[in-house]
């Protein structure tokens, strides 16, 4: 096999295939079409946060968690599925750029790559 394949846009992972007309990464479950020029995820050439999805976010949405987080100083973290309603998009800190309220946990930021539109 003499083609390869783009690094995954997401995690960079360089173990990507191809499933039909998408390329997938095996590490982070991203998919994005190889004709794409904007990935999915983070912010696009546009500013607009996205969804781990690709979905565009806006203050005020709800969300779902999209995989398990771990808290510090909680034993058991936020599991994968937790709605988080009424985010505020900010600019934080190393890529959180949700700033929310979680019940049971309080407020935190998260990042826009771990969680998709409700």
């Amino acid at each position: 096999m003499t083609e390869t394949l783009p690094p995954c846009p997401s995690c960079a992972s360089v173990y990507t295939y191809e499933m039909g007309a998408l390329l997938v990464c095996p590490e982070c479950g991203h998919e994005w079409s190889p004709a794409s020029a904007e990935p999915a995820g983070g912010t696009g050439d546009d500013g607009a946060i996205r969804d781990a999805v690709g979905n565009v976010l806006a203050d005020g949405d709800t969300v779902t968690v999209t995989k398990t987080l771990k808290v510090k100083g909680s034993p058991s973290g936020i599991k994968a599925g937790t709605k988080v309603r009424n985010i505020r998009l900010v600019d934080g800190v190393d890529g959180h750029d949700i700033d929310c309220r979680i019940d049971g946990f309080g407020p935190m930021q998260l990042k826009s790559s771990v969680v998709k539109k409700a």
